[in-house]
């Protein structure tokens, strides 16, 4: 069941991410979705629809993270809370690869997230490649 967010509201997470997905960065104009405002903790487990638990989700990260606040980071087998866009700096979690089409995770947190929302798909290696020879990625922000 969605909830309604302000068009205020909207226009302010809007702003804090850039048009871009908070998880994996793709921009939003780059493709041919539209991107979701995203509970960071679920409704269903207390989240509010409030500016802190929000943010701007691609449909592919948004449907993969789904209720997880949880996952498992593939270098340890710990289950590690997922990152948290607005608490936790993406810069201190993730980065690029040398060409800027893999995300790597520098952090348990980071990996847990990439491993989890399936951040490193070889269909998005392959777009991210032709946004790179564009111009158009990574984002710089």
């Amino acid at each position: 069941m969605s909830v309604y967010i302000s068009v205020e509201l909207q226009t302010k997470i809007r702003h804090c991410f850039a048009d871009c997905c908070a998880y994996c960065r793709t921009a939003e104009y780059l493709t041919v979705t539209t991107f979701e405002f995203e509970h960071i903790i679920p409704r269903s487990a207390g989240g509010e629809t409030v500016f802190e638990n929000l943010c701007l989700s691609c449909p592919s990260c948004n449907r993969y993270k789904a209720t997880r606040q949880t996952a498992i980071d593939p270098n340890t087998q710990e289950e590690v809370k997922i990152f948290h866009p607005q608490q936790q700096s993406w810069i201190a979690h993730f980065t690029w690869n040398e060409d800027a089409t893999e995300i790597i995770g520098l952090t348990a947190v980071g990996r847990s997230t990439i491993n989890a929302l399936k951040m490193n798909r070889s269909q998005l290696i392959r777009v991210r490649k032709m946004w790179v020879k564009m111009g158009e990625h990574p984002p710089n922000f």
